[in-house]
């Protein structure tokens, strides 16, 4: 009988030490949940874009928006500087922490054409909701830019995409991040369900082909692949992007492409390729590879952007 009353205790307690568990689990769970909201909150574009446009000095009216990757703001250096606006200077607004990226807006003229340069771009892998992450180029298509030109450094997932080459995206698969309209739809921006026609304007890429034609830079067309990063790709991933249809594979781009093709924008993006992917030479490359190839090829990039844009 007492061994039956020392059983019957410890059930209790089981039973009660599982009650606490579970309400502990719940408590922690809300907790959980509580974050997440937080962390997928909408960016308040309306007072980013009010505190830009207070910013904006004798109400500069860029023409042209100019997104600037890895390794590639030595274009920076030919704009004849207005005004720059420090990210960190604008609350709410998302700041660079990646080496190679300034984190700020450059207002001035480029090839006498009034522009807008994000001198620094931010990253799905820093840690920003994709809603933060295409932030800045929404702003530059709300301040009335007629096109956009991106750019970015790239891996290569083929030999016949050679490293220092320049490609102008085609196309792109961006399945493997979020897609960057997710959340509650703002109208003012397009409607939530977007095609992906044409998202890289045909008639932008004409252009850019014919002013590398006149520069006697081969310029390739190629299909960008985007991952989140910030690890770079195994040999077996690259090898299945490749058979995917993918030529290159970056980190960027594609989710602010959706952005922007939700904004009917014209958009134009020209990609670096600064390393072999493994399957292409099973080696692993490291940010430094990238940059220092980036750095080799920028003159040619700043010559073919400058000639797009007198195009323009």
């Amino acid at each position: 009988m007492k061994k039956k009353r020392i059983i019957g205790l410890f059930l209790i307690i089981c039973m009660l030490a599982s009650l606490c568990g579970c309400s502990s689990t719940v408590a922690e769970q809300q907790d959980v949940a509580k974050a997440d909201t937080t962390n997928n909150a909408k960016v308040d574009l309306d007072a980013v874009m009010e505190s830009v446009e207070k910013k904006i000095q004798n109400d500069f009216k860029p023409k042209i928006g100019i997104v600037l990757g890895s390794g590639l703001n030595a274009l920076a250096d030919e704009v004849d500087v207005v005004q720059m606006i420090s990210y960190e200077e604008i609350p709410g607004f998302p700041h660079s922490t990646v080496a190679g990226h300034n984190g700020r807006y450059i207002l001035g003229y480029l090839e006498d054409v009034p522009i807008i340069m994000m001198d620094g771009r931010i990253h799905y892998y820093e840690g920003y909701t994709m809603d933060e992450v295409v932030t800045p180029v929404r702003v530059m298509a709300k301040l009335g830019v007629d096109e956009i030109i991106t750019s970015n450094a790239v891996g290569s997932l083929s030999a016949d995409y050679p490293v220092g080459s320049l490609v102008c995206i085609e196309d792109h698969i961006a399945s493997f991040v979020p897609d960057a309209l997710i959340g509650p739809n703002d109208d003012s921006l397009g409607e939530r369900f977007v095609g992906m026609d044409n998202i890289y304007d045909s008639s932008l890429r004409k252009t850019a082909h014919e002013a590398a034609d006149e520069l006697g830079i081969d310029l390739l067309d190629g299909i960008y692949l985007q991952v989140t990063g910030p690890s770079y790709e195994s040999k077996a991933e690259s090898e299945m992007y490749a058979s995917l249809g993918a030529d290159i594979v970056g980190m960027s781009t594609a989710c602010e492409a959706i952005a922007l093709k939700q904004m009917n924008m014209k958009l134009l993006s020209i990609s670096c390729i600064t390393d072999y992917c493994p399957n292409v030479d099973n080696k692993s490359t490291t940010h430094e590879e990238v940059l220092e190839n980036a750095d080799k090829v920028s003159s040619e990039f700043m010559n073919l952007v400058k000639a797009i844009i007198k195009k323009l």
